[in-house]
């Protein structure tokens, strides 16, 4: 089994604060890794590297072994890397499925000028029910996507990530803000989705992350403290001490 994402010896700095810290990780191909850690420990920042929105000051990003440390966040989206976060701007006064094909028409390269006549396109829609089926969302493909509620909202951007086929899928707090009833539905359909992504969760709900990782590491000021199964990592004294005793 390949290394899908190796990060090596990553630092940022802003301004006198070192907000990652000669971090090294290392996801393997269809891989659940959780990063988890105290609020303020650089979680987001690591996530902004790997996006490209954020330049590390040194290190090394690599992707299926190839280095894109450099490269753009366009650049990185189209070679697979997706973060379920970024796509919070859903489109009011579209559908559902729309929604969703936006994210293909992208993934495929095309313009957005013409919106209108790809609505019928069976190379967007395809896929794009496709994305939907897979998060539990094709029966409300043809309504508003202001009639569904916040969870339905949170799977519909998981869709819009999964409709870009991704080599990495990462998730910024999938459960934030959910009802417990909806924060055990996306759990079970991350559930679902494992193995067949290689998935990079952060996430302050320890159910979920103990639930759902084959491996954690623990970040605490912008380095790796600890990484292992979650029964490891629930057994180390050290990471209990910094992290996981205050919950």
């Amino acid at each position: 089994m390949g290394k899908k994402l190796q990060v090596r010896q990553l630092v940022k700095r802003f301004g006198g604060l070192l907000a990652t810290d000669r971090l090294d990780l290392a996801l393997d191909e269809g891989e659940t890794h959780a990063l988890i850690g105290p609020n303020g420990a650089g979680k987001t920042t690591v996530m902004g590297q790997l996006t490209g929105e954020l330049m590390p000051n040194s290190g090394r990003i690599l992707l299926d072994g190839q280095d894109i440390t450099t490269w753009s966040t366009p650049r990185r989206a189209l070679a697979g890397i997706a973060r379920s976060y970024q796509i919070t701007q859903l489109l009011e006064g579209f559908t559902v499925l729309e929604n969703a094909m936006l994210m293909v028409q992208a993934r495929q390269g095309h313009s957005f000028n013409a919106w209108a006549p790809v609505r019928r396109q069976a190379v967007l829609v395809e896929p794009a029910r496709e994305a939907l089926d897979q998060v539990g969302l094709l029966p409300r493909a043809d309504e508003d996507v202001m009639a569904l509620g916040h969870g339905e909202h949170r799977q519909l951007e998981l869709a819009m990530a999964l409709a870009m086929k991704p080599q990495l899928l990462l998730l910024d707090e999938p459960l934030a803000g959910m009802s417990q009833a909806e924060s055990q539905q996306m759990i079970a359909l991350l559930q679902g989705l494992k193995g067949r992504y290689t998935m990079l969760l952060v996430e302050h709900d320890m159910q979920a992350v103990f639930s759902l990782a084959d491996r954690v590491s623990v970040l605490v000021y912008g380095h790796a403290i600890a990484c292992g199964t979650p029964a490891e990592i629930q057994a180390d004294e050290g990471v209990r001490q910094a992290y996981l005793g205050g919950h």
